[in-house]
């Protein structure tokens, strides 16, 4: 390939501000359609009147981040394409969020995944779990807009805090206008964007290589067709285990008790659309993972014999899909825009998605039970303000990240390491009846102390290369000319796409428990708090609990997947005034039981008819 790459134009810029237009205009849309937010019920779960194909690709627009855009296919060309793997990983933890966690909290009504936490041990393990969620969802929102317009800025000489305003400025635009369905609707149009930015990658891609073949092939002799490695060894960053065990952990974290997620399934209009949206969610995450991939391969097929980063034409491994955009899009005006607003409109989801839900946690576990006097339009005004306030703060964490340098990586670990105590936490509640809130508190501290123990000595103490196993590169046919200021540095490289620098003096723990797997940190968190919860609740009397089942799974939410073959009775939602009494020592009265969506066995009975 030439070397020769190209800067932004007029024409980029358009499409970048037309992509950001759009949103905006969504947003503006849904504040007034139907009447506008007259309540926070309206603002922050849509009505729960959302049907499942628009949340489905909401779901999909949050997971494919711009660490997505840039940072897998930069994964695949560096480590192969054993990432493949991840795509029987996205089935376990869509079955697991689908057929574990959904029936709990859609059966429960809540707005708040953390509300869950008090119902079921008490109000001082939700405000943990709700703090929790608030620092590193701020944190991490703050890096998602930062990182990708730093690493796009180094390689096209696109406006860095021009990106980074602009982006902050429009999401918090429209989060604040039109919650949760504005979030939802412009992520569906983002997700056009974004597959549109990939396709025009992998086509232009296919055409400079004449084909198929050549790419597969290439990538092939260069080894990074590596789909199977049964390596046992969890001290291995990749191996077909440390993906599909790490991995479920790491994702059902995100997908099954995560609240940026969560809201936006448990808002649909029934159980059912509830649950379809995330196995539709599903096919969209294998399309995503097949265009990744192969926009990796491609990557390694064009720069096989001159790679780009080794040669210093670029910094950092996330900086390689921009230079292959400007490379092999130079001579077609806009296209470049196009992926740049691909990579945006990544961000632009999954920073609304981060708003809403924080939004959602302040007023419904830290102003909503302390202020019951609040009228509806209050809260839903109030909701509002939430959602600018904290667009305002992420705006200013991302300028935070830009003096914070290599700080950062470990904040993106941490907010990983935070999942898995927290998802062992809810498989306590939902799995183990015998959980007592002492036992769960136990766990919850174990699993973070322990996650955090590991995650923090990764970070001081990287793994070798025989532990990461990068593959070989080369710049044996780059030209002898140098293009460009190639030596500015990335504060930070994406999540998937880390760089190791060498240490000399490494202690005993370095080479074995500091060396694990990445994405076993949030399986070590979710074990050890759910083997500490379960210890310590038996040993302090959990068996004698006498727990509400509909706090449970049970085995009928299982076999009502199967309702269809029954004759279906009318689903209805009844305004219950319900006070929990046989909970009433935890001192809960929660206003989440003021719309518990239920299933009636008979149309004269109200509530010994429920069907849990």
């Amino acid at each position: 390939m030439a070397t020769a790459t190209g800067r932004f134009g007029v024409w980029d810029y358009v499409v970048f501000g037309a992509m950001l237009l759009i949103s905006a205009v969504i947003g503006v849309y849904y504040a007034f359609a139907g009447g506008g937010q007259k309540t926070s019920k309206d603002f922050l779960m849509g009505g729960r009147s959302m049907s499942a194909l628009p949340v489905a690709l909401s779901l999909t627009a949050s997971f494919m981040s711009a660490v997505t855009v840039l940072g897998t296919p930069a994964e695949v060309y560096r480590f192969g394409a054993i990432f493949c793997v991840f795509a029987l990983t996205y089935l376990l933890v869509v079955l697991a969020s689908a057929e574990i966690f959904l029936p709990v909290f859609y059966r429960l009504g809540i707005t708040s995944t953390y509300e869950y936490l008090e119902l079921r041990f008490n109000k001082h393990l939700r405000l943990c779990g709700t703090f929790l969620f608030i620092i590193q969802t701020i944190l991490y929102t703050g890096i998602v807009i930062y990182a990708p317009a730093l690493a796009l800025n180094q390689v096209t000489g696109f406006d860095l805090w021009g990106a980074v305003v602009a982006t902050g400025v429009v999401c918090t635009f429209y989060c604040t206008l039109g919650g949760l369905k504005a979030v939802v609707w412009t992520d569906v149009f983002q997700v056009g964007i974004m597959v549109a930015g990939f396709s025009s990658v992998i086509i232009r891609s296919v055409v400079v290589q004449g084909g198929i073949q050549r790419i597969l092939n290439d990538s092939y002799d260069g080894g990074r067709l590596n789909f199977w490695d049964f390596n046992p060894n969890p001290l291995q960053r990749h191996t077909f285990w440390t993906i599909i065990i790490g991995g479920t952990f790491t994702w059902t974290g995100i997908y099954g008790v995560n609240q940026a997620q969560v809201q936006r399934y448990i808002a649909c209009k029934t159980r059912f659309q509830a649950k379809l949206s995330l196995y539709i969610n599903l096919v969209g995450l294998w399309a995503i993972l097949t265009c990744a991939v192969f926009s990796g391969l491609a990557l390694y097929s064009i720069y096989k014999d001159c790679d780009p980063w080794t040669a210093k034409k670029v910094s950092a491994p996330d900086q390689l899909m921009p230079y292959l955009v400007l490379d092999i899009l130079r001579d077609f005006p806009g296209v470049p825009g196009l992926f740049v607003a691909s990579a945006y409109s990544g961000t632009l989801s999954t920073v609304s998605s981060s708003i809403n839900a924080l939004a959602a946690v302040t007023v419904e576990d830290l102003i909503k039970p302390y202020f019951k006097s609040l009228s509806e339009q209050k809260l839903s005004w109030i909701s509002k303000g939430m959602s600018l306030f904290y667009g305002g703060l992420c705006i200013a964490m991302a300028a935070l990240a830009s003096l914070m340098g290599g700080l950062l990586q470990a904040a993106l670990s941490i907010f990983g390491m935070v999942g898995g105590p927290l998802l062992g936490l809810f498989s306590l509640g939902i799995l183990c009846p015998f959980t007592n809130p002492l036992g769960a508190f136990i766990g919850l501290l174990s699993g973070f102390v322990a996650s955090l123990w590991v995650g923090i000595g990764a970070q001081i103490y990287p793994p070798l290369p025989e532990r990461t196993m990068p593959l070989n590169l080369t710049t044996i046919g780059c030209e002898t000319e140098t293009l460009g200021n190639w030596t500015a540095t990335t504060a930070m490289p994406v999540l998937t796409t880390l760089s190791y620098a060498p240490v000399t003096e490494r202690p005993v723990l370095a080479d074995h428990w500091y060396s694990l797997s990445y994405l076993y940190f949030s399986t070590l968190g979710t074990v050890v708090t759910m083997a500490v919860g379960i210890i310590v609740s038996l040993l302090s009397g959990g068996r004698k609990q006498n727990i509400d089942r509909k706090f449970l799974l049970t085995k009928e939410d299982f076999l009502s997947n199967f309702a269809f073959s029954k004759p279906e009775k009318k689903e209805k939602v009844e305004v219950l005034n319900w006070k929990v009494h046989d909970l009433a020592d935890e001192g809960i009265d929660n206003p989440a039981f003021n719309h518990i969506e239920m299933n009636f066995t008979d149309n004269k009975e109200k509530v010994s008819g429920i069907h849990i």
